[in-house]
């Protein structure tokens, strides 16, 4: 799962969801409207205090901890199929997500939009299922890499979704990171490969899901839409799993319950880091799970990242951070603003 996707991986509007990665958690989204949107958690709150420092060493972690998921993932399911692997792993995502409500006996998983609840469950679920999908033909960094395009995706598709407005700026920071995708995929070259079309459609689950998300923000609970997500999902993967049904060994069966442990972990190191330090001043440490995922990637796998998939990852990032600078001006001048 990506930081982009879940910090990849977390966005600034979401509840937290287990998601394959890269993911960009995302880093969160940085949203590059004219509106500011409301958060989606119930931790969306400004923190009380800003200490980067904790913050910042926590997102660092989290991402840290979604790209082992991912490696986990790719290891894995070159016995175990996708399927079944993701099962195990949603099983864990519902126990652990179940618990807060199960310890409070006024707590309810009852929801005001239920349709939508389970829109935003399917789609993290498919987002999940078609990155784990691609892990099986790419590298995990080139994966990465292009899964880096979700938080400009959810900015090209809030305009007509959510009615809000995009200035100048973040249309081009939207149009540089689609071209910093091409770079890393090259379709000229070898061809569009099918995997990296898996993650381009992850990455459009995913953003799928974080609009639902910003719908669900006041309305629903963050803990109620945590269930919905893991329910969902379960529901879906458990509907299909007897068509993948392979035989597994007891430490296989292990290693799919720490990919769920280690996965939700890193979703709540995000969700604490979120506790310390502003949305905008974390999102760039959201790429260095291009670095953690390229590490894993050699030390496992053998796999060393070519130049263009380094290139392509530093356009897309730096487009990002275009996003994020341009938002972290609009707030500054909205602070500055005098009353009217």
């Amino acid at each position: 799962m990506s930081a982009v996707q879940g910090q990849a991986r977390v966005s600034r509007d979401e509840a937290p969801a287990l998601r394959p990665p890269p993911r960009p958690q995302a880093a969160p989204a940085a949203p590059t409207t004219d509106e500011k949107p409301p958060r989606a958690t119930g931790l969306s709150r400004r923190p009380a205090a800003d200490d980067f420092l904790r913050g910042g060493a926590l997102m660092l972690a989290a991402t840290l901890l979604f790209s082992l998921s991912d490696t986990m993932a790719k290891y894995i399911t070159q016995s175990v199929p996708t399927v079944q692997v993701a099962t195990i792993r949603y099983a864990v995502f519902v126990i652990l997500a179940a618990s807060p409500l199960l310890r409070s006996r006024r707590a309810s998983m009852r929801s005001r939009r239920p349709a939508l609840q389970i829109l935003r469950g399917l789609s993290v679920a498919a987002s999940a299922l078609c990155f784990i999908l691609s892990l099986g033909h790419l590298p995990i960094a080139e994966a990465t890499a292009i899964n880096f395009i979700t938080p400009l995706l959810i900015t090209a598709l809030a305009v007509p979704v959510l009615g809000e407005v995009v200035r100048l700026r973040g249309w081009i920071a939207v149009l540089v990171g689609f071209g910093g995708m091409l770079v890393v995929v090259r379709p000229g070259v070898h061809g569009l490969q099918p995997a990296a079309l898996l993650v381009l459609l992850s990455s459009l689950f995913w953003s799928v899901a974080m609009l639902a998300t910003r719908k669900l923000a006041v309305i629903d609970r963050p803990g109620v839409t945590l269930l919905w997500t893991a329910a969902s999902g379960f529901v879906l993967l458990m509907a299909i799993l007897p068509f993948f049904l392979a035989p597994m060994t007891w430490p296989l069966v292990g290693l799919c319950v720490a990919l769920g442990v280690i996965a939700s972990l890193g979703q709540w190191l995000a969700v604490l880091a979120y506790r310390h330090a502003r949305a905008t001043a974390l999102a760039p440490l959201g790429y260095a799970q291009l670095i953690w995922s390229s590490v894993l990637g050699l030390l496992v796998f053998g796999n060393v990242p070519d130049r263009w998939v380094v290139v392509g990852a530093v356009i897309i990032a730096l487009s990002g951070l275009s996003v994020v600078h341009g938002e972290r001006v609009r707030i500054a001048s909205l602070r500055t603003r005098p009353p009217a």
